[in-house]
This record gives C-alpha cells, sequence and structure tokens, in this order.
C-alpha cells in the first residue's frame, strides 16, 4: 500500500484529525474533577473501619436531615412543573408586554449568587417582611420552617423546568393544536392530548435536573430554613456542622449516604423519562 494509499484510509477512518487525542484528554480531565472525587467519597468513609459507616446509620439526626433534604426537594419540583410549563407556554406563545424582560428574569437564579437569594427570601418571607408580615397576620409562617426551604428550591428549581420545555415548546407546530380544534377538540382536550403528552418528556427532564439543585442546594436555603435539628435542618448543612466539629468521617459518612440516596433518585428519574418517552413513540408509531 502506498503512502498516500495510507493517508487517505487513515483520514477514512477518522474523519477528525486529533479525535482521539482530544477524547483521550477530555476523559482524563473528567476523569480528574468528577470520578477521582466520587471515588474519594466513597472510599473515605472506609478507611477508619465500619465503625463510622454505623456510626452514622444510627444517627437519628442524619435521617432527620436527609428527610427533610428530600421531601423538600421533591415537594418543590413537583410544584415548579406547573407554573414552569405555563411560564414557558407564556414566554413563547404569548405576547405579553415585557416577554424579552421576563425571559432574561428566568435565568437570574443561575447568575446571583445563593447566599443572596437566602437572604433576600428571609428578609421579604420574614415576620416584618413585606410578605411575611401581612401571611403572620393570616396565621400563615414562612420563614425559619420547612415551607421556607420549599419556597426557596421553587425559586432556584424553577429555570430548569422553563428552559428545559421551552425548546420543545417551540418546535411545536402550531398547526397540531390548529388540527385538533378542527376536529372538533375542546381547548383542554387539545392540551390534554396534544401539548402535554409532547411536552412530558422535557418536563421530566427539567424535574429531574430542579429535584437534583433542590438536594444539594445549601446557600439559599440556610438563610431561611431555621437550621432546627430534627425539623428545618437540611443535609448540606449538618455536613458542614460535622467538619466545624472536625469529625471528619461522620461528614463523610453522611455524604457518602446522600451520594447514595441521591444516585437512586436520580436514577429513578432517568429510568422514568426513559418509559414517558418510549411511551411517545410507541404510541407515533401506532
Amino acid at each position: 500500500m502506498t503512502v498516500a494509499a495510507s493517508l487517505r484510509s487513515r483520514r477514512a477512518r477518522d474523519p477528525l484529525p486529533g479525535f482521539r487525542l482530544a477524547l483521550g484528554g477530555t476523559l482524563l480531565w473528567v476523569g480528574l474533577i468528577v470520578a477521582l472525587p466520587l471515588t474519594a467519597l466513597i472510599v473515605r468513609p472506609w478507611q477508619e473501619g465500619p465503625s463510622a459507616m454505623l456510626a452514622a446509620l444510627h444517627d437519628g439526626r442524619m435521617f432527620a436531615a436527609l428527610r427533610v433534604s428530600f421531601t423538600t426537594a421533591l415537594l418543590a419540583a413537583l410544584i415548579d412543573v406547573p407554573l414552569g410549563l405555563t411560564l414557558a407556554w407564556a414566554l413563547v406563545r404569548g405576547r405579553l408586554p415585557g416577554r424579552r424582560i421576563a425571559d432574561g428574569l428566568i435565568d437570574l437564579p443561575f447568575a446571583i449568587p445563593t447566599a443572596v437569594t437566602g437572604i433576600t427570601l428571609a428578609t421579604l418571607y420574614g415576620p416584618q417582611g413585606w410578605l411575611g408580615a401581612p401571611l403572620a397576620k393570616l396565621g400563615l409562617s414562612i420563614a425559619y420552617s420547612a415551607t421556607g426551604i420549599v419556597v426557596a428550591l421553587m425559586f432556584v428549581g424553577l429555570p430548569f423546568i422553563v428552559r428545559s420545555v421551552e425548546p420543545v415548546l417551540r418546535d411545536l407546530p402550531p398547526e397540531l393544536e390548529e388540527a385538533a380544534g378542527l376536529l372538533g377538540a375542546r381547548p383542554w382536550q387539545t392540551v390534554w392530548r396534544v401539548i402535554l403528552p409532547t411536552l412530558l418528556p422535557a418536563a421530566v427532564s427539567g424535574f429531574g435536573l430542579a429535584f437534583a439543585r433542590g438536594i444539594g442546594e445549601y446557600g439559599s436555603v440556610i438563610f431561611i430554613a431555621g437550621n432546627q435539628p430534627y425539623h428545618s435542618e437540611i443535609a448540606p448543612l449538618l455536613v458542614v456542622v460535622r467538619l466545624q466539629e472536625y469529625d471528619y468521617a461522620g461528614a463523610t459518612s453522611i455524604a457518602f449516604v446522600l451520594l447514595v440516596i441521591s444516585s437512586l433518585c436520580l436514577a429513578a428519574v432517568a429510568w422514568l423519562r426513559r418509559r414517558v418517552a418510549r411511551g411517545l413513540i410507541v404510541g407515533a408509531d401506532e
């Protein structure tokens, strides 16, 4: 085989010059910043023997903090789904004044520091706040409770729902809705049978992202939660408390348990997303 033929054959097999080198460098970098820290987190709790893990598994405060973190994150993500769908619809299909400003404000929770978010929400919903004072007169307490945690997680999780649904909604042709109307479908039937099934996989993806963000959220929560052990203390805060007590084994044990439960929950969300998408594909083929 001549040199020219060898070069042509190599180019046919590798259409992107330097792809293997770039792929190797990328995998190495991802391994250093993702795989290596996760491996250390998995190995560290067992270095001092199983006693640290057994102590963590008998820590009622840890399980209470995990319960608060996961229940509030789940509730906030569930509430964000209909709100995000409605807001995405208003941004894509609506012709409201100030729509561009509202579209820019959606990404604000991504940009501002989480501590600023927490202080702002605590001031707003506190006993003397603009919203907290009228609600307190009605007997509703938002700040320094689990309800305040849900409000904070709704704020930071809403953009995930909107940005997941918005591209799918933009690609959804309005002709489908018009065809459903011509066939006699009522508006609620068009929404339920035509629009929502198409948006459901994206909504599940956004729900998973908002739920994952809520589990690990720290800065925007601690200022409004009250941080009462067994009541409004979140798992990330308990990890920080253990570190401040120089209980590194206990902190890594709690982080390990949090990692395992979070991975299982995210795997369940990914499984649900695949099932929903597969059901839509099978329904379309039929």
